[in-house]
Parts: structure tokens; C-alpha cells; sequence
């Protein structure tokens, strides 16, 4: 059944006394802020409870224990206070072994309880064991080392993720409880059943990797966006902190997930207790690499351009990622600003939720009538700056009988990612025009080609070219002198004698020539 209120806050005295004397408390804004939220969220008044007659002592009272039945929600106010108070303490386990009585604690794998975390803690032994693993909402930043509370009285910046972090929480809870009154009220966790959990388990997961102070309100943006649309993301517990337990945890979740989204900043994340000496982000980013080569695992990495660390081993991560292709394999790097990695999001999942029809083969005889064979799709990859340059080289294609397509340069970044996808996905063969892109974009351009199997259902491409034209540079010069496979110099001028080998091999493969 339904409760009679939706939400109970819990929390020490001492946490909502003002920071200037006259103006009101942290937990009286808090309060506020939340119910007007809340209500928007729920298209009604909510009903929220607080104990405002809380003196020092915090002292636990009859009235307090009588609110646990008739709350769906419960909110603890986590500080060093809270978690030191045997009072406060004890209302969270009362509520829990009330919940458990009455459809549990945790309803279609959501927890009733929200915490929020006001001041870092130290550990959360006092809590019950189910609710130490929960996620909570930090309501401080790091400053200097030092954390401030979301406080507007240490400026505009902290009062606005104030506000971000309440309209997160609110339409979190209003989930839950639109979620509980569409079923009548909790079932426990066995209790799959509704429409809505259907259209989740209908998605693809996501795997949105832990990050390091600076990402994370980013992440919070991500994942937020993600479950308003009624994706699952996880981890949706906290992990654990040995590096060996940790790498299972990860392992297994991302066994689930179709996509990993791994947010790279300035700092490398918790360093985990282990010989390995491994930073949270870059084992997980390990951790996906594997699964990608063994299974399918669409990967996105954000590492906004100029993204450098201090510290010497982070460092050396955020340069494998841009330099080695064993630690961005399967990977898609995201290098321009938040709302570029949005965008490869939803594109991806999108490409992950309509998979492109896979063609179906032809039987010998079919191949043989060649007649019936429609013209083999060369990808021609090139910068935007040789576009005019590639005009010799497309009219030879078409003279020759292949189509021939060039990148989308302009549109939105999710048009043109879309775009460059379907290429590689529907392309026979690609010919990378090396001339004004530098050393970093070929780089760049040869990534992409090594994750091409990853769009194209693991059916090959019959051939891959680079065409080199001006200017010349030691790379270019590289590549001639090491005999690189698929290789044809273009530098002293169009020759299209040059191009019989890439003529040949789409012409064996039974192109039309």
C-alpha cells in the first residue's frame, strides 16, 4: 500500500546551524529546496517530514519511530556528527528493519534509501550493511584539498551545484516513487513486473566508469540524462577498494553492458590497495579493453583536448591514450567538450539499440553475374583542407566504376560521427589521402580503421590504401622507406598506373571494372 508521506530527512542538529548567524541552516535549505523540487517532479504537493524540534542531543523520540511506517523514502544527512550520533544512527536501522517487514529496503533493485553525504566521512560502519554499499549524492567539492560544503555562502559556483545536486536527487526519488505507486507500493526485490522495468531491460547498459574529482560532475550530468531516458547504468553500488576484489566487481559488471563510458580529467582517481598500484581509472579502462576483444563492447573515452596531470603515472595513461592504440582499442576518443561526448552517447546508443541489417551472402553463382554486382564503395578518409587536392583521385574511382565518398565535414558532432560510422560500416574499402593532415590526425585516421570491424558485424573490408600526397615529411618518408603495405606515393603528381593495385584488389574481391 501506499504511504502516507513520501519522503523522511534524518539528520544531526549541529549540521543545520547557519554558517552566518541569522540566515537559515544547510538542512532547513536543503529541506525546502528538495520539497519545491520534489513537487515539481511529481506534478503534486510532496509530503516530506523533518523533526524540527531536534535539540543538541538529538534526542530519539517516539514521534520520530512512528514516521518510519508511513515513509516510502528515507534521506540521511551523512557528517561526522551524523555518523558519531548512536540517535541518528539508529533511525536509519529502524527504518530499514521497518522496511524490511513491509516490501523491503530495496524494490526492483532501487534502494528506498538516499543518501546524502554533506561532509566526507571517514567510514560508514555505523550503518546498515545493505546501505554501505549504496551510492550517495556528495554535496561538497575539493578545494585546495579541503572540502566546502555545496554552500551559497561560498559563492555562485557552489550555490548552482547545490541546485544541480537537489534536481538530481529529486528526480531520482520521484522515479522511485512513481515507480512504487504504478505497482501499488513496494514488492520487494524480487518485483520485476511493470512496464517500465520492461523498457529498461529492452536497452542497452551502461557501464559509466568511476573518475577522479574533476570529471565527476560531468559524470553526474551523464548518468543523470542517461536514467531519465530509462537507460541502466551502473555501477549502481559502491565498489570495493582491494584492487583484486575491485577488478572482479568491474569485470562483472561490465559483462552486462554494451557500452563503457570512461571520463579521463586532470586527476587519476582513487589509487587502489594493491601490488599493482592501479588508479581506479585506468583499470577499468584495462577491464574494458579486454572485454571488447573477447565480446562485443562499444567503448567511448572523454579526454578533453589539453588534459594533462601532474602526477607522472596518470600522465603516462593520458598519453597512451592518445598515442598507444592497445589502450583506446575499441574505442572511440571524445576530445572535444562535454556536450561532443553527449552527443557520441546517444549516437552510439542508437547504432547499439538499430543494428545495421548485415548483408547476406551471395552464392557463387550470384558473384558471377557480375553484371548484377552494384559498383564496390571506396571511404575516402582525408582532411577537410585537401578536399579540392582529392579531386584527381575521386574522378579516377568513378572512371574505374567505384563509388567513392568523402568525411562529413560539417553538422553537429553527432551528425557527422553518425555519418563517418555509416561509412565505415557500408564502405568495401578506404583510402586515407595523407597530404595536409599531420602525423597526430593519420594516427588518429588509423584508430579509427582498427575499430571498424567493431561497426561492421566482423565482416572485413577487402581493402585498405593510404595515398600519399603533398607536403612531404619524415612520417610520409617513413612510410615509403619501410615499404608499408597499401601504399601509393603521390607526391611527385596524380598517376593513375599508380592505382592499378588498389584496382586490382577490389577487382579480384568482384568489383566492376
Amino acid at each position: 500500500m501506499p504511504h502516507e508521506q513520501n519522503l523522511f530527512i534524518s539528520y544531526a542538529h549541529i549540521d543545520d546551524q547557519p554558517l552566518t548567524p541569522g540566515e537559515q541552516g544547510w538542512i532547513s535549505r536543503f529541506h525546502a529546496t528538495l520539497d519545491a523540487l520534489l513537487s515539481m517532479r511529481l506534478g503534486r504537493k510532496a509530503t516530506i517530514w523533518r523533526d524540527q524540534k531536534l535539540q543538541g542531543n538529538d534526542v530519539f523520540s517516539d514521534e520520530i519511530v512512528a514516521q518510519f511506517s508511513r515513509s516510502t523514502v528515507f534521506v540521511p544527512i551523512l557528517s561526522a556528527r551524523y555518523l558519531d550520533s548512536a540517535w541518528c544512527t539508529r533511525e536509519i536501522r529502524e527504518f530499514c528493519e521497518n522496511a524490511q517487514r513491509h516490501g523491503g529496503v530495496i524494490v526492483g533493485n532501487k534502494s528506498r534509501v538516499f543518501k546524502v553525504i554533506k561532509t566526507p566521512v571517514d567510514a560508514e560502519a555505523a550503518l546498515p550493511a545493505a546501505m554501505q554499499d549504496v551510492l550517495g549524492y556528495e554535496f561538497f567539492a575539493l578545494r585546495d584539498g579541503a572540502p566546502l560544503e555545496l554552500d551559497p555562502a561560498y559563492g555562485l559556483e557552489y550555490a548552482q551545484l547545490y541546485n544541480q545536486k537537489v534536481a538530481k536527487l529529486a528526480w531520482d526519488v520521484a522515479q522511485l516513487l512513481k515507480s512504487l505507486e504504478a505497482t501499488g507500493g513496494p514488492r520487494g526485490s524480487g518485483d520485476t513486473g511493470t512496464s517500465e522495468t520492461a523498457a529498461m531491460l529492452s536497452k542497452p547498459v551502461v557501464y559509466l566508469a568511476e573518475c577522479g574529482f574533476d570529471r565527476r560532475t560531468a559524470r553526474e550530468q551523464v548518468d543523470g540524462e542517461l536514467r531519465r531516458l530509462g537507460y541502466t547504468v551502473l555501477p549502481e553500488q559502491r565498489l570495493p577498494a582491494d584492487e583484486a576484489d575491485y577488478a572482479s566487481a568491474v569485470a562483472s559488471l561490465l559483462a552486462r553492458c554494451a557500452l563503457s563510458v570512461h571520463l579521463v580529467g586532470d586527476a587519476g582517481g582513487a589509487v587502489l590497495d594493491g601490488p599493482g598500484f592501479k588508479s581506479t581509472t585506468a583499470l577499468q579502462n584495462e577491464l574494458a579493453v579486454s572485454r571488447c576483444r573477447d565480446e562485443a563492447l562499444a567503448r567511448l573515452i572523454w579526454l578533453p583536448e589539453g588534459t594533462r596531470s601532474e602526477q607522472p603515472t596518470h600522465q603516462a595513461f593520458i598519453e597512451a591514450l592518445h598515442q598507444d592504440a592497445a589502450a583506446q582499442f575499441g574505442a572511440d576518443l571524445i576530445t572535444g567538450d562535454l556536450a561532443e561526448l553527449r552527443a557520441a552517447v546517444h549516437t552510439t546508443l542508437k547504432r547499439l539499440e538499430r543494428p545495421p541489417a548485415r548483408a547476406p551472402e551471395r552464392s557463387a553463382a550470384d558473384a558471377a553475374e557480375t553484371a548484377l554486382v552494384p559498383a564496390k564503395l571506396i571511404y575516402l578518409l582525408c582532411d577537410e583542407q585537401d578536399r579540392k587536392a582529392t579531386i584527381p583521385l575521386r574522378k579516377w574511382c568513378r572512371q574505374a566504376g567505384f563509388e567513392v565518398a568523402l568525411p562529413v565535414f560539417a553538422g553537429d558532432a553527432a551528425q557527422v560521427r553518425e555519418a563517418h560510422q555509416q561509412l565505415l560500416t557500408a564502405c568495401d574499402a578506404t583510402l586515407v589521402f595523407y597530404g595536409a593532415g599531420d602525423e597526430g590526425w593519420k594516427r588518429a585516421i588509423d584508430i579509427e580503421l582498427a575499430k571498424a570491424a567493431a561497426y561492421r558485424a566482423g565482416r572485413p573490408l577487402l581493402v585498405r590504401y593510404v595515398y600519399l600526397a603533398e607536403p612531404t615529411t619524415g612520417d610520409k618518408d617513413d612510410l615509403v622507406d619501410m615499404e608499408a603495405p597499401g601504399l601509393v606515393d603521390g607526391r611527385g603528381g596524380f598517376d593513375a598506373e599508380a592505382l592499378s593495385g588498389l584496382a586490382h584488389a577490389l577487382g579480384a574481391a568482384g568489383a566492376h571494372t
